[in-house]
C-alpha cells in the first residue's frame, strides 16, 4: 500500500508501473524494415520475435516478417552460435533476402554471444549481407534500439569512395512511413537529391496488388547506404533516435552532421528548411511558402480553441520534445511531460523550451504512466497527448485524448499521414482542435449546441 496523502506524488526508484516505452528489439526491427529486401532477425527465443512482430503489425495494420534463432534450453545455457549460423543459412536459402539485420535480445545479451565472430563464421552468399546491432531489452527503450540499428547501418555499409555526390542524407528518426514520404517530398520540392535511411515507406504501407510480396518495393537500397558516405551532409532529426548514426557517419566518412529536432510544427519545419538552404544554397519554392502560410492562417483562425489550455504529454523523447514546442506555439501550456526513454538531455531540452515560454511543468525521463496519472490527479489538464496506452488515463480522468506517436494500436490509417512538415502541422492542429471541440459539444447545453466557436 502506498503511504501518502491523496495529493502527494511519491518518488519510486525500484518499480515501474505501466512503462511509457517498449523494448529495444522492436525499434531495431522497425529500422531494419527500412532497408530494401531486408529480413530482420531476432537472436533469441521465438516468443521475443513473436511479440516484436505482433506489436509492429498491430500498429501498422500490415504483416511484419522477421526470423528468429529460436533459442531452446540448450542455446539458453550454452549459447546461440549454432542457432544463428543455421538460421542465416536457412533464411538465405528459403526466404532469399539481400540483407539479414540481426538484433540481440535479453537472452543472447545475457549469455554474451559474440555476434561479429558468429556472423563472420557463417555461410553468407556472394552479394548478400548480414549485420547486427546489440539491443538488450533491459537497457534503454525501442528508441534506443532504433538508434543502435541505424548506427549499425552506417558502420556496416557507408563508404567514402568517390567524389561528393551532391546529396543530403536524411535520418528521419522513429517516424511513420507517411512522415518519411513527406520528408522526401520536401527535399524533392526544393530540388535537393537526398538519401533517406532507414525508409519504411513502401514497406509497411505497401499497396494491395493481389499478389504477396515478402519484400515490397520500398526501403533504402544498399547502394544508397554505401553512397551516403559521399554526401554533402547529414541531417539527423531527433537527438535520441538519429544523432548517433549521423555522428558515426561524420567520424567514419567525414560527412558533416547537422542534428535538429523532429520537424513538427512551423518552427521545427522552418529549422529543417533553413538547414537545407544552408547546406545546398537552394531557394525555398513557393509551394512550401504557401503551405507554411496555410498553417499560420489556421493557427490564427483557431487560436481561441487552444489559448491557455493545460496539456499532459508522454511518449518517445524526440516526439515529446517536438510536440511540446508545437503546442506552446498554439498557445497551450504543457504542465506534465514524460518519456519512458532514459536520458538527461531530454530534461535539458524540454526545460529550455519551457523556460523560453515561462512555463512551469513536471518533467521526467525514464518515467511511467502511473507517475503521469498521479500528476494529472494532483493538477488536472484539459488535454492528454500520447500513444494508445494513454486512453486508460483519459477515460479515468475524463480528459480529451489525442493519439500521437508509437504505438497506436486502436486506431487505423494513421501511419499513412505525416505529422512532420507543414502538412503534418495542419493535421495535428485538426486532431487537437477536434478533440477539444468534441468535448465542448458533449458538455454544451441544448440551447448552445449549435453555436460555432
Amino acid at each position: 500500500m502506498l503511504n501518502h496523502t491523496p495529493n502527494e506524488v511519491s518518488e519510486r526508484t525500484g518499480l515501474v508501473v505501466n512503462p511509457a516505452k517498449t523494448c529495444q528489439p522492436i525499434g531495431a526491427m522497425y529500422a531494419a524494415l527500412g532497408i530494401h529486401n531486408c529480413l530482420p532477425h531476432s537472436h533469441g527465443s521465438q516468443g521475443c520475435c513473436s511479440f516484436h512482430r505482433m506489436h509492429l503489425t498491430r500498429h501498422f495494420r500490415d504483416p511484419v516478417a522477421a526470423s528468429t534463432s529460436s533459442f531452446t534450453e540448450g542455446a539458453s545455457v550454452f549459447g546461440g552460435s549454432a542457432n544463428l549460423k543455421t538460421s542465416i543459412k536457412n533464411v538465405f536459402s528459403i526466404y532469399k533476402p539481400d540483407v539479414i539485420a540481426v538484433n540481440t535480445t535479453c537472452l543472447s545479451e545475457t549469455i554474451g554471444d559474440d555476434l561479429p565472430t558468429i556472423i563472420n563464421e557463417s555461410e553468407v552468399p556472394e552479394g548478400k549481407y548480414v549485420f547486427h546491432a546489440n539491443t538488450p531489452s533491459y537497457v534503454g527503450s525501442h528508441v534506443t534500439g532504433f538508434s543502435n540499428m541505424v548506427k549499425a547501418m552506417v558502420t556496416t555499409f557507408s563508404k567514402k569512395e568517390g567524389p561528393c555526390n551532391g546529396k543530403v542524407n536524411l535520418i528521419p528518426g522513429y517516424t511513420e512511413p507517411g512522415d518519411m514520404r513527406e520528408l522526401k517530398r520536401i527535399a524533392k520540392v526544393m530540388g535537393i537529391e537526398s538519401i533517406l535511411f532507414p525508409d519504411t515507406s513502401g514497406v509497411v504501407d505497401s499497396p494491395m496488388t493481389g499478389r504477396y510480396e515478402m519484400y515490397p518495393a520500398g526501403g533504402t537500397k544498399v547502394e544508397d547506404l554505401v553512397d551516403s558516405g559521399n554526401s554533402l551532409a547529414t541531417i539527423a532529426m531527433g537527438t535520441f533516435a538519429s544523432e548517433a548514426a549521423a555522428n558515426e557517419l561524420d567520424k567514419k566518412c567525414g560527412v558533416p552532421a547537422h542534428v535538429l529536432p523532429l520537424p513538427i510544427g512551423v518552427k521545427g519545419t522552418d529549422q529543417l528548411i533553413l538547414e537545407l538552404i544552408k547546406i545546398t544554397g537552394k531557394p525555398v519554392p513557393y509551394e512550401l511558402e504557401e503551405e507554411r502560410g496555410q498553417v499560420v492562417d489556421v493557427m490564427t483562425d483557431t487560436h481561441h480553441h487552444f489559448h491557455g489550455k493545460k496539456v499532459a504529454i508522454f511518449g518517445d523523447p524526440d516526439h515529446v520534445i517536438a510536440i511540446t514546442e508545437f503546442v506552446i506555439g498554439l498557445g497551450m501550456k504543457p504542465i506534465h511531460i514524460v518519456t519512458g526513454t532514459p536520458g538527461s538531455s531530454f530534461d535539458r531540452q524540454i526545460n529550455a523550451i519551457l523556460d523560453a515560454a515561462n512555463i512551469k511543468a513536471n518533467v521526467k525521463n525514464l518515467g511511467d504512466l502511473f507517475t503521469l496519472h498521479q500528476w494529472m490527479k494532483k493538477e488536472p489538464v484539459e488535454l492528454l497527448i500520447g500513444n494508445t496506452y494513454g486512453k486508460y488515463i483519459a477515460r479515468a480522468e475524463d480528459v480529451p485524448f489525442v493519439r500521437f506517436g508509437f504505438p497506436n494500436m486502436d486506431r487505423s490509417v494513421h501511419s499513412y499521414f505525416p505529422v512532420v512538415g507543414y502538412k503534418g502541422a495542419l493535421r495535428l492542429i485538426e486532431m487537437i482542435s477536434n478533440a477539444l471541440l468534441d468535448r465542448v459539444d458533449r458538455d454544451a447545453a441544448d440551447e448552445d449546441f449549435e453555436l460555432v466557436l
